[in-house]
Order: C-alpha cells, then sequence, then structure tokens
C-alpha cells in the first residue's frame, strides 16, 4: 500500500469511529430507524470528502477536532443522499458499494426515515459547540451545508436528473446539474476547513477553486464508470444512465471527449494549489486518484 492509500484509509478509519460514537444506538423502540441509519453512514466507502477535509485541514491549519465533527456532519448529508438517490421512486438502486441498498436491507419507509434522521443529525454535530466554540463559525458551517444540500445544491442537482431522463439537457445544463448534485458537497469539504480556520481570502479563493474543478471532475469520472466500468468491481449498477435516455458528458461528449474534459479540470484543480507548493502535494494526489477510480 502506497503513502497515499495508506492516508485515505487512515482518515476513513478517523470519520468512521467518530461517526460511530456521534449516531444515536440501535436501541429502545427506535432501533429499527437508528439500526437503519447506521446501516448507510457506517458502511464500506472511500470517504473521498472527508479525506480531503482533513487534508485541506492540515494545510490551512484548522483545528483537527472541529474538522473531524463537520466531516462526520457532511458524510451523514452524503449517506442521507444515497439512501434516497436509491429509492424506487428515484433511481431505483438495489446494490450500493456491494451490499443490498437501505430499502432493500430494511423497507422503503424506514429507508426514507433514516434518511430524514441523517439529516437532522448532520445538523446537530455542526450546530453543538464542541465543533468550534464560537456560535458564529458554527452558524457559517451550518449555513453552508445547508446551500450545499438544498435547493441550491445537491438536492437541485438531483431535480434536474430526475427531469433528465424526459428531457433533453445541452452541456451547460448536464454542467450545471452535476457542479450542484455532486460539486456542491465535494466543495463544501474544503469550504468548512476555511470556515474553521477564517483564512484570508486569498487562499480560500484558491481552496475554492480546486474543489470546484475537482468535484466536476469526480461526476464526470462517475458518467464514465457507469458507461464503461465493470458492475461487479463498483458495487452497483452500470449502464444506467444510458439505458434511461440520459444526458451525461458521455453521452454528449463521447467515451474520449469525456475523459478529455476530465483530464482538463484535474490539471486546473492542480493549479489552483500552486500557491501552497509541496504542501499541497497530497490533494494533488487526490486529484489523480479520483479520475482514474475504478468504483
Amino acid at each position: 500500500m502506497d503513502s497515499f492509500e495508506q492516508r485515505l484509509n487512515e482518515a476513513a478509519d478517523r470519520v468512521t469511529v467518530a461517526l460511530d460514537a456521534l449516531l444515536p444506538r440501535a436501541e429502545g423502540p427506535e432501533a429499527h430507524l437508528n439500526s437503519a441509519m447506521r446501516y448507510a453512514a457506517l458502511g464500506p466507502g472511500k470517504r473521498l470528502r472527508p479525506f480531503l477535509a482533513v487534508e485541506a485541514g492540515k494545510l490551512v491549519g484548522a483545528d483537527d477536532r472541529g474538522v473531524l465533527r463537520a466531516s462526520c456532519a457532511l458524510e451523514c448529508i452524503h449517506a442521507y443522499s444515497l439512501i434516497h438517490d436509491d429509492l424506487p421512486c428515484m433511481d431505483d438502486d438495489d446494490m450500493r458499494r456491494g451490499r443490498p441498498t437501505v430499502h432493500k436491507a430494511y423497507d422503503e419507509a424506514t429507508a426514507v426515515l433514516a434518511g430524514d434522521a441523517l439529516q437532522s443529525v448532520a445538523y446537530e454535530i455542526l450546530a453543538h459547540p464542541d465543533t468550534h466554540q464560537r456560535g458564529s463559525v458554527r452558524a457559517r458551517l451550518v449555513e453552508r451545508l445547508s446551500r450545499a444540500s438544498g435547493p441550491y445544491g445537491m438536492v437541485g442537482g438531483q431535480m434536474i436528473d430526475i427531469r433528465a431522463e424526459t428531457e433533453q439537457f445541452d452541456i451547460s445544463v448536464v454542467t450545471r446539474m452535476h457542479r450542484m448534485k455532486t460539486g456542491a458537497l465535494i466543495s463544501y469539504a474544503v469550504e468548512l476547513c476555511t470556515i474553521l480556520r477564517e483564512v484570508e481570502d486569498h487562499v480560500r479563493r484558491a481552496l475554492e477553486g480546486f474543489a470546484h474543478d475537482l468535484g466536476l471532475a469526480y461526476q464526470i469520472t462517475d458518467d464514465l464508470l457507469d458507461a464503461t466500468g465493470d458492475q461487479d468491481e463498483m458495487g452497483k449498477a452500470a449502464g444506467k444512465d444510458a439505458g434511461q435516455g440520459k444526458a451525461t458528458f458521455v453521452t454528449i461528449l463521447g467515451v474520449e471527449g469525456a475523459k478529455e474534459r476530465s483530464g482538463h479540470l484535474a490539471a486546473q484543480a492542480k493549479e489552483h494549489l500552486d500557491p501552497f507548493g509541496a504542501r499541497a502535494d497530497v490533494l494533488r494526489e487526490a486529484v489523480d486518484f479520483i479520475v482514474a477510480r475504478r468504483s
């Protein structure tokens, strides 16, 4: 295992342990709900968003405890989004990361409620004084995560994605959809560190540019995997976008065109890190890892 993978796995382990402590135990009359929440949030996964937060936090000198807690909140939002995304009324997926999706492992009603509850837990974590001593900083964390996950971010992007099954969109709308649906939460992973540390404007702008381009490159890679990836390797169904007639970077640009666009964005993301010199090498490696991933 190389040093990058080791750091990725270490960050994932730290977030998993912290999440385990923060999520409600599967006890009492509501145990079925809590069990489903834990199944979704503590299951296997690379935890790339928390990893980006941890590494960006090290880069700017943000408080490690605050970064870890905010990363857990972000992971709760991400887990909730996947639960709902997999539902029959949305993407209707039976498998996620090589396991039955929550509505298959439990039932549809429990899946809806588990997603709702994880969203609530995310904001409870951010609002707690353990995340940051100043209420104004905690309020900013809550505000920005709300923006990234709501109608101007992830949920709004998901709505466009659903419409893409019945309407024809051009590249500008597809780009907007992915910046909202996927890019917004990736951007927040980096932004939360700049909020906790209250960095100078030029540092914030550089990291925002990095996250902005990385988020879109991430989604283009997802589109490529759906079109060309191995279902067993990915742990979920492949070829669904084409089967549903969705407009994606692959359907609009073709496989080679999508790869070229992803490579261009990856290069831009790295350029945004130039002011940090060698201290940002791990984040540069993260860019390569994300665009080369097979799952």
